[in-house]
């Protein structure tokens, strides 16, 4: 069957798996959405998403938690927040900023499903209406994998799917939470992981991880990167 893709090709398809469990209080969460909003919005990131040979990239957020079970069925499974746009230029950057600020906060706060939002990411990545020649998973959070599927196992199954993981670990609830994202959730070809220590640095943090993750560099080093293992 011939595949008819319904936007134009790009050069990277990237899911931002965003963290809403329960550890995320009201605040916290609009500094997490500010920040990815106000990157969009920088001139630099928008440059960015054109610079390639295709000219634009695939962008989709899509919100993690996990269900108690007297939430009932569905309650806190991954939700997409905002669907595939195609960003090529500074004026598609600004509508997906609007995007991500306007989106509820769905699903419902519960434990954090590390694995399971994961997984429901590739899922997401594989609907992508447009051909890439990258694609991205990019986890951030403030907790460990407390329910579900275990992240390691669901991280091995993308990057066999030639997907690169990306993770940026906030630290206000847990400082080694770098280690966790670091061994459980990055890998890929050039993945890396970064932390910042609490929400109020998420908006700095974000921008310079999505500059490096969209053009697509091969990450090392200090200030909290962490190289994927081999």
């Amino acid at each position: 069957m011939l595949y008819v893709w319904s936007m134009e090709p790009v050069d990277l398809a990237l899911c931002l798996a965003v963290d809403v469990s329960a550890s995320v209080d009201f605040d916290e969460f609009g500094l997490m959405i500010g920040g990815y909003a106000a990157a969009f919005r920088d001139p630099g990131i928008a440059a960015l998403c054109t610079a390639g040979p295709r000219g634009g990239i695939a962008v989709a957020v899509l919100f993690w938690s996990g269900a108690w079970p007297s939430m009932g069925v569905g309650a806190g499974q991954p939700d997409v927040a905002v669907p595939w746009l195609r960003v090529g230029g500074a004026e598609a950057a600004s509508a997906l900023a609007d995007a991500v600020e306007s989106a509820p906060r769905l699903p419902l706060p519960g434990a954090t499903a590390l694995g399971e939002g994961m997984a429901a990411g590739f899922a997401l990545l594989a609907r992508c209406p447009a051909e890439a020649t990258r694609h991205v998973l990019d986890v951030s959070g403030d907790g460990r994998h407390n329910q579900g599927r275990p992240p390691g196992p669901v991280r091995d199954i993308g990057v066999a799917a030639g997907i690169t993981l990306n993770g940026l670990a906030v630290l206000n609830e847990e400082p080694d939470l770098l280690e966790h994202y670091a061994t459980e959730v990055i890998g890929g070809p050039g993945s890396f992981a970064m932390a910042c220590p609490d929400y109020a640095a998420f908006a700095q943090a974000v921008r310079e991880k999505l500059r490096r993750e969209i053009a697509g560099l091969l990450l090392a080093g200090p200030d909290g990167l962490c190289p994927a293992s081999a």
